[in-house]
């Protein structure tokens, strides 16, 4: 973003591959103004559009709400309907501790729309998924549909 360094950090959520570019690579890419400069604006968009509508939905709707906001944005990331994650995860994304976040994975499970066993989460009903959540997940995802409306090859 131009400042030379950054006080966030990243987190890997779920496993698979991924692609790596060093830094002084991607600014020389972004200082000639061209796609990737583009590209990088409007992921930055879609971000801020996600991060400011998690805060909301943070401060407004359900725990169980916003489990089903996260998972469907999670989802939409990956190849298939299955994720691995931990409760521990799970806990620390939506700001709970790990039981109560435990307790929001088994309401799911008992109502049908998940499998949970041993760190790996499988959704059985995104549909009823989507039903559950608030509007938050349709908000977020409509603008990186709209700002970013290609899927990049795995």
């Amino acid at each position: 973003m131009g400042g030379g360094s950054t006080s966030s950090r990243a987190l890997i959520q779920s496993a698979g591959g991924a692609y790596r570019l060093s830094a002084e690579l991607m600014k020389q890419e972004f200082e000639r103004g061209g796609a990737v400069l583009h590209l990088l604006l409007r992921y930055t968009q879609a971000l801020m559009t996600q991060m400011v509508q998690t805060a909301a939905c943070n401060k407004h709707h359900s725990l169980d709400q916003q489990l089903c906001r996260w998972l469907l944005l999670s989802l939409d990331r990956l190849p298939g309907t299955e994720m691995e994650i931990t409760r521990t995860l799970i806990a620390h994304m939506l700001g709970v501790n790990s039981a109560i976040a435990h307790e929001g994975v088994l309401k799911l499970q008992a109502a049908g729309l998940i499998h949970y066993k041993a760190g790996r989460i499988h959704v059985l009903d995104r549909f009823a998924l989507e039903r559950r959540s608030c509007e938050c997940y349709a908000v977020v995802k409509q603008e990186y549909d709209r700002l970013l409306p290609f899927q990049l090859a795995a």
